[in-house]
């Protein structure tokens, strides 16, 4: 039975990408309008949700500009059918993309990497930001299900930092009855360490929790540097019915994680235990990694302030978003003002880094900051986005704290994440902010039952927020990335000199079919083949590698099904397959 690897190599002329930007024009268009030929100020990078992937589109514009495949297979970029795609997915065919997280120098965007989670199956992907294509998919992490609580990266990029949503028996693959949740299941905090200069991936270190189901996260800077921080639901340790038994606690927890100490354990190599390879790390029994924060019922969102000072989290079963003071923290530490602790880890005195509650409206969300001392929550259940003073407050605002309280504006409708550009760095570019809205109730052309999200546009350049745009996003966004589009500098073609593959072929007279042995068939092609169920699409200056069984005798066309010039459809031929 032959088989065949088929080497595909497109040389193309380069085009001009990109589309407008973000300036009002003279005619009185919207603020949004990116006029032919010109460029947008951004890269918007949206999680694809349950479709695996990652879409980038323009800001202000919201018009999108490409697709990124990572955790499912897309014919359209030959991805998951080349050997290579098809190795890094492994054994899965889909994903489901949360969270992504830009790379970071100093606390800014650099341009570099982006990193995703893949809250189904368990993994992080990192995508190169020089060519926009997936390079490295790690997992599934050990020990872990569900990688929500993802993809939040340090401010020098040391660390990918990752919580499970589920909690299981550990090491994972051991059993144990679901009811005996509580006493066997465990959940896990895991630090993935990222190579500074190839961004390559692996697992560092693992913080053992209690069978919390770990939500979302963010990383601090400043006087937070070190640390990272997580909300969870269910500290009740509810097994079923969650709706209900998850949310009989006045309050749930948050973790403080010094990421600093859990690395000094591991290096130090304190008294460790593995699981799964991978050092596992009790915080009960290692002092100082790991600390609760009681907050807000059924949390869902906590950031971090560019200052990295304020911590901000909201519970959705409570109208405010609680302000913790880090400063305040840290003292409590010190001065072990704990309120008791709970399997070992302390429980810090709420009352001791509360700096205030401040009252934004119905299910509030996720949280993000313009750099000018403002914050803007996003409420799912009043569809509203609420724009709020961060601290310090003067009196009159401590002492009634809708004061803080600046402004409203109606989404369309049920709001989920939002994002600001730059809102996880220390230096935000706040005259963005984009609403990615869960439901749009008939907003647009009818489409049948499956209605499509919306995000919508806000200009915050001024006092007053103001809604400019609105577009339709494929399933499902969940959260998003901007940076300004001058931080990244993508390349044009693939360098003939950095190109390795020991198949490569620059000339077309070295082409053609070689016989390596008594089976093995490699073909070097510049098109691709059809009636094998694959498909490959080939930047200029790369190469990759198809293979396929030809074990039935035959005629087979094949035929370049991406356009790449005015004689597109004469690139076709035919693949003999003669008789054994």
């Amino acid at each position: 039975m032959a088989s065949l690897t088929y080497l595909f190599l497109l040389v193309l002329p380069l085009g001009l990408l990109g589309c407008g930007g973000s300036s009002a024009s003279d005619d009185g268009a919207p603020a949004s309008y990116v006029p032919p030929g010109e460029k947008d100020d951004y890269y918007l990078f949206y999680s694809g949700g349950h479709s695996g992937q990652v879409f980038v589109a323009g800001l202000p514009s919201l018009r999108e500009i490409q697709e990124i495949p990572v955790f499912t297979p897309s014919p359209g970029h030959g991805y998951g059918f080349s050997k290579k795609s098809k190795k890094m997915m492994g054994e899965y065919r889909w994903g489901d993309v949360h969270h992504p997280g830009l790379s970071k120098t100093d606390g800014t965007y650099d341009g570099r990497w982006l990193f995703v989670n893949d809250n189904a199956n368990n993994r992080v992907a990192r995508i190169s930001l020089r060519d926009f294509k997936t390079k490295q998919i790690l997992g599934p992490i050990p020990n872990s299900m569900g990688n929500h609580g993802s993809s939040f990266v340090t401010p020098n990029t040391e660390y990918l930092l990752v919580a499970t949503r589920f909690s299981v028996p550990l090491p994972k693959g051991t059993h144990a009855p679901v009811e005996t949740y509580e006493e066997n299941f465990n959940g896990i905090v895991s630090g993935v360490d990222i190579d500074p200069e190839t961004g390559e991936m692996e697992v560092g270190w693992q913080v053992k929790t209690p069978p919390f189901n770990w939500d979302l996260g963010s990383t601090g800077k400043g006087p937070s540097d070190g640390w990272a921080f997580w909300t969870s639901y269910n500290t009740e340790m509810a097994h079923d019915s969650l709706e209900i038994n998850a949310s009989q606690r006045d309050r749930d927890y948050a973790a403080f994680v010094n990421w600093e100490r859990a690395e000094e354990v591991v290096e130090n190599n304190e008294g460790l235990n593995r699981r799964n390879g991978v050092p596992l790390i009790d915080p009960a029994e290692h002092e100082g990694v790991m600390y609760f924060v009681p907050v807000s019922k059924s949390p869902h969102g906590i950031d971090a302030s560019p200052s990295g000072r304020w911590i901000a989290a909201s519970g959705k079963l409570q109208p405010t978003t609680t302000v913790f003071d880090f400063k305040q923290f840290k003292t409590a530490i010190e001065n072990e003002d704990f309120q008791g602790e709970f399997r070992g880890v302390p429980v810090v005195n709420y009352d001791a880094v509360v700096e205030g509650e401040v009252p934004v409206g119905q299910g509030p969300l996720h949280t993000q900051f313009d750099g000018e001392g403002n914050a803007y929550t996003s409420l799912f259940i009043e569809s509203s986005v609420t724009k709020w003073k961060l601290p310090p407050w003067d009196k009159e605002t401590t002492e009634d704290m809708s004061k803080a309280v600046t402004d409203k504006i109606s989404v369309h409708y049920n709001i989920g994440h939002l994002v600001i550009p730059g809102s996880d760095t220390k230096e935000p570019y706040g005259n963005w902010l984009v609403a990615m809205n869960k439901l749009q109730k008939g907003r647009g052309l009818n489409v049948g039952p499956e209605k499509p999200e919306t995000s919508q546009l806000i200009d915050i350049s001024g006092e007053e927020m103001e809604m400019i745009e609105e577009d339709y996003t494929r399933p499902e966004p969940h959260f998003a990335q901007a940076v300004p589009a001058d931080v990244i500098n993508p390349i044009e073609v693939y360098k003939k000199e950095n190109n390795d593959h020991p198949d490569a072929r620059w000339d077309p007279e070295n082409t053609g079919v070689e016989r390596t042995g008594p089976d093995e068939v490699t073909v070097h092609m510049i098109a691709k083949r059809s009636q094998y169920n694959m498909n490959g699409v080939v930047p200029p200056g790369d190469t990759q590698t198809f293979t396929i069984t030809a074990d039935e005798a035959g005629v087979y066309p094949f035929y370049c099904t991406n356009f790449c010039s005015a004689l597109h459809q004469e690139m076709q031929g035919y693949l003999e397959v003669k008789p054994r």
